[in-house]
């Protein structure tokens, strides 16, 4: 179908709104003129702005085409990803968010100096670069690809004009821009979904005729208990291999924790946690009902010929347009919902890219840099990375069978993060040999298992991908999950695969949990082996004791053991922790610097050991 001068007004309005928001951040309050305005909001987000815009971060326009389209091919069991999303907030908020809040860092990987040393720091940094990089090309060609497809949408209009105006708000405007910007796309995104539904289910006799008609063709699943890791859907494959998927997202993800960073206060970033949670069920339960809506459209008004071959993504787009037909305005306003998806997160990775850049790879190496100089600095570099993007989007249309390659490189490298966090955060013992050693194993893992799931789903004419695993290992919640759905065709069940090809047919939502146990376990038997960090070595502040709270009705003794000698730094004020007028968090010095202005001493820091307290 053609747009008519509203969609095309109401897409625009969108465009134009976003770039107002960057500009009115640009000019307002402090016009974006220290580094700590720029990427931090100078730490004075509330926790609902911030809630909203985690929300936004990873939904992407491939999430909102992806859900449905797994709906409408396998049912509801995808639903039972809800569960996840209990544990999968609650551990961040309790467990991440006070470590990285209370340490006053910048970029996620400062954590990884201040636990290990400089050289796990820089390997954590290039590994996220590669990661962000990869998929922001992606994310934003993807969608208008399959949007040109459906409706004639010029496709380089579309990328240009979405990198561009991104961009401009990004480079501008700052995190505060970017916050701001994911809220007002969150809700265009909620009001293009919750319109599909209510006029589509409202042509097709309403919801209860939809879900009646559903469970009739058995698109209702019930709860599978089934424990085999190679089922790709399960109760326990969703709702306990989700939960570190999550945690590899809202965890330990630079994009989220930066925004964590930017609340005003540690209990305003655990609230914005908890706020998240009732956001990600309504998303999810509105893209499961598109999916159940257009399966009952589409038994009853045939969306394309049934010779005709179209991916999935394309055939919500295809329900979207013929529910919408009719009523001027709505098809743009879906578009802009699902552009609202891409310019969210390749905002987040602008930023999140500019911040561990300037943070990581520049600050150290240049501690004198004038405050000025670096904010000039890191807005270059969010401007570059966003030319970078539009680049990439062009690499993309090149790809061409390669682009699931790409798109699963994403996915690839959260599990290896996750694990190599949680190893330094919870193992005191782990040194930075057994950290780097366990990090290149994790990867190398994830890579044999993704990459073999791949060349077993496209290898010989034919052939079909496996339905107990995916051509795309996840990382974190709605992101790569929907990935692992958008892109593939429906296929015949093969036969039951045995030896590496049951291996490579592991369930795509225990590849986070796979990848990230890889890298603790082989990250501790490395440190047993080269000898563990000394106690004295390991600064109390980046430990969090989870064996001894896990196991608390073992005698003191031995949960004094579990910590390896090193103390915790006491937990002056559990639900609120402010900086000091003295520059002071919960009175030690902040991490890293001697001088927190001027940039200076990357050196190790000063230790306040205490005892631990249980």
């Amino acid at each position: 179908m053609e747009f008519t001068v509203i969609d095309y007004s109401i897409f625009a309005l969108l465009l134009v709104l976003s770039s107002a928001i960057g500009l009115f951040y640009a000019l307002s309050g402090d016009r974006q003129r220290t580094v700590q305005e720029f990427l931090l909001a100078n730490r004075n987000m509330g926790c609902l702005p911030v809630a909203l815009s985690l929300l936004a971060t990873f939904q992407s326009a491939v999430a909102i085409l992806g859900v449905p389209s797994e709906i409408y091919r396998f049912g509801t069991e995808y639903w039972f990803l809800g569960c996840s999303y209990f544990l999968g907030l609650l551990i961040p908020a309790h467990v991440f968010i006070p470590v990285f809040y209370r340490l006053r860092i910048t970029s996620t990987y400062e954590y990884l100096e201040l636990r290990f040393n400089k050289t796990v720091r820089i390997f954590g940094t290039i590994t996220f670069i590669f990661q962000m990089v990869i998929y922001m090309g992606v994310v934003l060609y993807v969608p208008a690809l399959a949007l040109n497809a459906v409706t004639g949408f010029d496709l380089w209009s579309a990328v240009l004009t979405m990198g561009l105006v991104c961009t401009l708000y990004t480079t501008l405007g700052g995190l505060k821009a970017v916050i701001w910007t994911d809220v007002f796309q969150t809700l265009v995104m909620f009001a293009g979904q919750l319109a599909v539904i209510v006029v589509g289910a409202q042509r097709v006799g309403g919801m209860t005729r939809v879900w009646r008609l559903a469970e009739q063709e058995g698109k209702i699943s019930g709860i599978d208990l089934d424990p085999d890791p190679f089922e790709r859907h399960t109760f326990w494959t969703l709702a306990v291999g989700g939960v570190f998927m999550m945690l590899s997202l809202y965890g330990v993800n630079q994009a989220q924790v930066q925004r964590y960073l930017s609340a005003r206060s540690e209990r305003e970033a655990k609230l914005s946690c908890y706020a998240v949670f009732p956001c990600q069920q309504i998303v999810l339960c509105l893209s499961c009902l598109t999916g159940l809506v257009m399966f009952v459209y589409d038994r009853e008004h045939p969306l394309v010929p049934a010779q005709s071959s179209v991916s999935s993504d394309q055939l919500v787009l295809y329900f979207v347009m013929d529910v919408l037909r009719d009523l001027p305005g709505l098809p743009g306003l879906f578009v802009a919902c699902l552009f609202s998806g891409s310019l969210s997160t390749i905002s987040s990775a602008f930023n999140s890219l500019a911040t561990v850049t300037m943070e990581d790879l520049v600050r150290p190496h240049c501690p004198g840099l004038p405050e000025a100089r670096a904010t000039l600095l890191s807005k270059l570099l969010a401007l570059g990375y966003g030319l970078l993007c539009l680049g990439m989007a062009y690499v993309s249309s090149m790809l061409g069978p390669v682009l699931q390659a790409a798109i699963s490189i994403f996915g690839m490298v959260g599990g290896p993060l996750l694990g190599l966090f949680c190893l330094g955060m919870f193992f005191p013992c782990a040194n930075s040999t057994g950290a780097i050693v366990g990090l290149l194993s994790g990867l190398a893992m994830a890579f044999w298992v993704g990459i073999g799931s791949l060349l077993q789903s496209t290898g010989g004419a034919g052939s079909s991908p496996p339905p107990n695993g995916t051509v795309l290992p996840s990382v974190g919640g709605n992101l790569t999950t929907i990935l692992a759905t958008t892109l593939l065709t429906p296929t015949p069940v093969p036969h039951s695969p045995t030896g590496l090809q049951k291996f490579y047919s592991l369930s795509y939502m225990w590849y986070s949990a796979h990848n990230s146990t890889t890298v603790i376990l082989v990250g501790l038997l490395v440190s047993l082996l080269t000898g563990p960090m000394p106690a004295a070595a390991v600064d109390p502040r980046t430990i969090y004791p989870v064996l001894p709270r896990l196991l608390c009705c073992l005698p003191r003794k031995y949960r004094q053991r579990l910590c390896c000698g090193v103390g915790a730094a006491q937990d002056t004020n559990p639900t609120d922790t402010v900086v000091k007028s003295n520059g002071m968090a919960n009175g030690l010095p902040p991490p890293g610097r001697g001088e927190e202005e001027g940039g200076q001493g990357y050196g190790a820091p000063t230790y306040a050991l205490q005892e631990t307290c249980f």
